[in-house]
């Protein structure tokens, strides 16, 4: 009995309550790290509330966290008119438009919860500062949704 009360004890006590957020490392290429947060944003309340919401932010570039300021700004930020169409959305698309040495561009062609469409510029920087984030790709902006049409 001793022997089963120790492993249940282990399994419950070593099993993460949340998953882990996945980190920017050098070797993330620039579409990998949009698709990981359009994926969390996708999904934003899974495996925890505003899960989506955080994995985006660890990949914020540290000047666009200087602009939007802490998590907690950012989370209000994504819950705005202007971003929370992005927020549990049923699709997207990535197009790449351009990716120079340090800096790529992409449009995302965005269906919303409920059926409308929108396209977002993404642009993401390398850091060069040194620092934990020196060489990983990171987001650096995100325009405001444009609409574009409503899906079927």
């Amino acid at each position: 009995m001793r022997l089963f009360s120790t492993i249940i004890f282990i399994i419950l006590f070593s099993t993460p309550l949340f998953a882990e957020l996945q980190k920017p490392t050098s070797d993330i290429a620039p579409e990998d790290v949009v698709k990981i947060q359009l994926s969390s944003l996708m999904t934003n309340n899974k495996p925890y509330a505003n899960a989506g919401i955080e994995q985006t932010w660890e990949f914020a570039h540290p000047s666009n966290r200087a602009f939007t300021g802490p998590i907690q700004r950012f989370t209000r930020m994504m819950y705005a008119p202007s971003y929370a169409v992005m927020l549990d959305h049923k699709k997207h698309d990535i197009l790449e438009v351009k990716l120079e040495d340090n800096t790529a561009y992409f449009f995302i062609e965005l269906t919303s919860s409920d059926g409308q469409m929108f396209g977002f510029k993404w642009t993401l920087e390398k850091v060069k500062e040194e620092g934990i984030f020196k060489d990983c790709w990171m987001t650096t902006a995100v325009s405001t949704p444009m609409p574009l049409s409503t899906s079927s």
